[in-house]
């Protein structure tokens, strides 16, 4: 199957206009008729939804927490880029198209990372409109600040919680279009597969996790927005509900899997503090505005970090990227911190995190507040006093999480932070319209692979989920289900209804009778461990090989020794468990495949065999300039297929932030 991007003609600023004006339509007495499932209720789900269903379609939402409130996209923290340019800095849609193509070391589709600039504005209006309470200026303008890989500011906030409230509108949304039955909310089902009939996307199979019960439910289109897969690694920032399963059912029945191996690692996380952990906290990449990053330059010093004295301190991303400073990418941050750890100048206990430092903020905001205050003569506790005060202002929940979790007060010593597994860029292979291989089966925000490349830049996610549900499926879906207008409910009592049901029914029963000795933890973290320590922040070929087969040896040991405790037809959190743990032993083997097969170093793929003399990602544009997308061709069988990447309106080159 050749793969077909859909790309519109035309120049990359018009591309999406243009294909606006003639894309085929749906008329609303049709739309009545037209049922779309859409699958997860985070921000791209939630806005798809609210949407598709204002737009007039019957839309049937599933998600597995008991609240769209609970998706991960709550936890957001830093903020949302948009090109509004309030700063007058000189922002444009197309500085944002060029620092996300670049910061995602130019493995991205330039169609689409241009639309996803050309709609971002539209994304602040939006929010505003809803009443999403982003921070303003004192005179009343939209507030901004930096964040990794840019020059301007460009990121809108809401203090640390931004994605709690960009959530909270797009819900609110939904619930507008739930209480006037448009939408019909399933909370607590999950997605257990994909019914497909005459190669179309026709419904799924749902389990109620409260009751146990298996469900059929058809739809003329299916819409995953699902999220990552950054739970393979066990120790992650997402929440610990977040996994791969609808995805990879998605996968398993036809729809392709592109550039698995690209992972995002983010610089700012509370450090790993024992095996006892479940999940890794993030600190959010916008601390990096305030906060600077060292550690000190004698290795294995053990003195507490406010009494080394500056001169001593070695704030090492400024020192190697003067231009961006501690604002680099979360590639090079994270690959920076890891280097410094790994040749003995980590700082804490484990020797394995660096300081994020605000005492220089702290004095210099407080010198200007002391100055609008009109204190004469002030003393430094003055100083520090209204410094604090700033400081809080902007990441006082941040700072109050921080200590909550390691009973360190990060106003008086620096934070500890250390990468972690935060984000993935791989996901299902999508064209323009964002439908998948597999025709009426669509993927947003997450987990797609569309618009982030080999590294995503901070504040990029909120974006490209709500550019996704707002503006882009709205228009996209259309062209599909204009052909469709004829196509009547399909009952489900069809035989592709009861073959997936009978299917996904004989998966749990299998997995209910193993009743070995572990727990579904016991292999995740194994899984886990194997996947950081070889296919983490750095991956080598001879570490991939020996990944693959430890992988297939943990997922033969996990068939035949996990045990489940309880039932099937009740409420049974081990078994929703043990079910995305199974496709995590799976996914992570085409991980490392696509990791081995990609011999360079882009973005968050980082080789060892493959870098500069000064320890950057080097690439191989001339072998490795294409999309990966792979092809489940049976248990462990996948074959890949390419998707070149032509840039036309950006220069390619070696990715410099010095």
């Amino acid at each position: 199957m050749s793969l077909d991007a859909k790309i519109p003609e035309g120049d990359i600023s018009q591309k999406w206009s243009n294909y606006k004006s003639k894309v085929h339509l749906v008329n609303p007495a049709n739309k009545r008729n037209i049922e779309v499932i859409v699958v997860g209720s985070g921000l791209a789900g939630s806005s798809a939804a609210a949407t598709l269903a204002e737009m007039g379609y019957k839309v049937k939402v599933f998600c597995f927490q008991d609240s769209p409130r609970r998706a991960h996209s709550i936890a957001a923290q830093g903020g949302i880029n948009a090109a509004k340019n309030y700063q007058n800095d000189g922002d444009s849609d197309y500085r944002l198209f060029y620092d996300t193509v670049k910061g995602g070391d130019y493995r991205s589709r330039e169609a689409n990372v241009y639309r996803l600039a050309e709609v971002s504005g539209n994304i602040i209006d939006q929010c505003v409109a809803q009443g999403v309470p982003f921070a303003r200026e004192y005179g009343g303008m939209l507030s901004n600040r930096s964040f990794g890989g840019v020059q301007v500011q460009r990121t809108f906030y809401a203090a640390g919680q931004t994605g709690q409230q960009l959530l909270l509108g797009a819900y609110s949304a939904l619930e507008r279009q739930i209480g006037m039955g448009k939408v019909k909310m399933y909370n607590r089902h999950e997605m257990l597969d994909v019914v497909v009939i005459d190669g179309k996307a026709r419904g799924i199979i749902a389990r109620d996790l409260v009751t146990g019960e298996l469900e059929r439910h058809f739809g003329h289109a299916v819409v995953l927005c699902t999220g990552g897969y950054g739970n393979v690694f066990f120790l992650s920032t997402n929440a610990m509900g977040s996994n791969v399963t609808a995805a990879w059912k998605a996968h398993k029945k036809g729809a392709y899997f592109a550039n698995p191996c690209y992972t995002q690692i983010h610089p700012t996380c509370i450090p790993v503090s024992g095996d006892h952990q479940s999940k890794l906290t993030l600190m959010s990449e916008s601390l990096r505005n305030d906060g600077r990053i060292w550690v000190p330059k004698k290795k294995d010093d053990g003195r507490p970090a406010n009494q080394i004295p500056e001169e001593e301190r070695d704030y090492y991303l400024e020192r190697r990227y003067p231009a961006f400073g501690n604002l680099v990418p979360r590639d090079v941050a994270s690959r920076a911190a890891k280097e410094r750890c790994d040749e003995g100048y980590g700082v804490g206990a484990s020797k394995m995190a660096v300081y994020l430092d605000f005492s220089s903020a702290i004095k210099r905001y407080g010198a200007i507040e002391v100055t609008k205050h009109g204190i004469d003569n002030p003393t430094e506790s003055d100083i520090i006093h209204h410094g604090k005060e700033i400081i809080k202002e902007k990441y006082g929940n941040l700072f109050d999480m921080y200590k909550q979790i390691t009973g360190e007060n990060p106003y008086e010593v620096p934070m500890r932070i250390y990468p972690a597994v935060h984000y993935t860029m791989g996901g299902l292979w999508v064209d323009y319209n964002l439908m998948t291989t597999v025709p009426g089966m669509y993927a947003l925000g997450e987990c797609n692979f569309s618009d982030h490349g080999a590294n995503r830049l901070g504040a990029s996610a909120l974006m490209q989920g709500l550019a996704d549900g707002y503006f882009v499926i709205p228009y996209t879906i259309g062209e599909y289900l204009s052909n469709e207008i004829r196509t009547k409910a399909i009952p489900t009592d069809h035989e592709a209804f009861a073959a997936a049901e009978a299917d996904v029914r004989g998966r749990i029963d299998r997995l209910m009778n193993v009743k070995g000795k572990h727990s579904v933890d016991h292999f995740h973290k194994k899984l886990g461990k194997v996947m950081w320590n070889k296919c983490g922040m750095a991956r080598n070929a001879q570490g991939l090989k020996e990944a693959i087969e430890e992988i297939r040896q943990i997922r033969a040991e996990f068939w035949s020794d996990v045990r489940i405790p309880g039932a099937t037809d009740e409420f049974n959190p081990e078994l929703e468990k043990a079910g995305r743990v199974a496709d995590f032993l799976e996914l992570s083997e085409l991980m490392c495949i696509d990791a081995l097969n990609r011999n360079e170093s882009c973005g968050g793929h980082f080789r060892e065999e493959y870098q500069t003399e000064e320890g950057e990602a080097l690439r191989d544009d001339e072998n490795f300039s294409h999309v990966s997308a792979w092809e489940f061709k049976g248990d462990g069988d996948f074959s890949m297929h390419r998707e070149p990447l032509v840039f036309e309106y950006i220069k390619v080159a070696q990715r410099s932030y010095k």
